[in-house]
């Protein structure tokens, strides 16, 4: 009751009650015709370790460690902050280990959505998840020192990308398999298991371009 009689009392008084703000924003110091300076008002980094296990004879693979550490500036929530981390880094996994594109020969795209593609689940989550915030860390040129974890985070969902190219290239090598070989991403089962050569992988026929004649059947008519 008391709140409603002060904003009674500063409107019969002619007095506003509203504020505004209004943030300038840092202005880059970029020279194009040089190519210098910074075109960001400030940079996030991270680093990134992944321990997988893979089986050679599927394809498939267990997630079973992941240590992050991001340069957040000051967290106002580092709860939530690290939630947001540990999301991002899940949306990595599946941009880098899942979630193939299919298109039709005429250009239609197939996998339109999660019920056409694998995305991430629990079962993919590491078994040992650690994430660290960086600890003093400013960033001058945002509000209460912050920075944004989001794409970082995304980003460093390619260090289970190449931990599987580790794990494959050790493979390859106790099978006496040339080193160099075409890893293309997103690395899913399917890749792994033919970058696993062996007598089973000999029996499919290569898809090199021009070898083969794209169909597919229209289900929509």
């Amino acid at each position: 009751m008391i709140f409603v009689l002060q904003v009674l009392a500063a409107f019969f008084n002619r007095t506003s009650l509203t504020a505004t703000g209004h943030y300038r924003g840092y202005e880059t110091d970029i020279d194009w015709q040089k190519s210098q300076g910074n075109i960001a008002p400030y940079y996030i980094y991270g680093a990134a370790c992944s321990e997988v296990e893979l089986d050679c004879l599927t394809g498939g693979h267990k997630n079973l460690r992941t240590d992050l550490v991001v340069d957040f500036g000051e967290s106002l929530n580092p709860g939530i902050d690290i939630g947001q981390i540990e999301g991002g880094f899940m949306q990595g996994v599946g941009l880098y280990t899942m979630e193939e594109l299919f298109y039709s020969p005429q250009g239609d795209m197939y996998t339109l959505g999660p019920d056409k593609y694998k995305i991430p689940a629990v079962c993919d989550v590491p078994t040992e998840f650690n994430v660290s915030l960086l600890a003093g860390s400013k960033n001058p040129y945002t509000i209460y020192s912050s920075k944004g974890p989001g794409e970082t985070a995304v980003f460093m969902g390619c260090s289970v990308y190449f931990a599987l190219k580790n794990a494959l290239d050790a493979a390859r090598e106790q099978r006496g398999l040339p080193k160099i070989f075409s890893l293309s991403s997103p690395l899913t089962p399917e890749k792994i298991r033919m970058a696993c050569e062996d007598h089973i992988t000999k029996m499919i026929p290569a898809d090199k371009p021009g070898t083969f004649t794209p169909w597919s059947i229209d289900v929509t008519k």
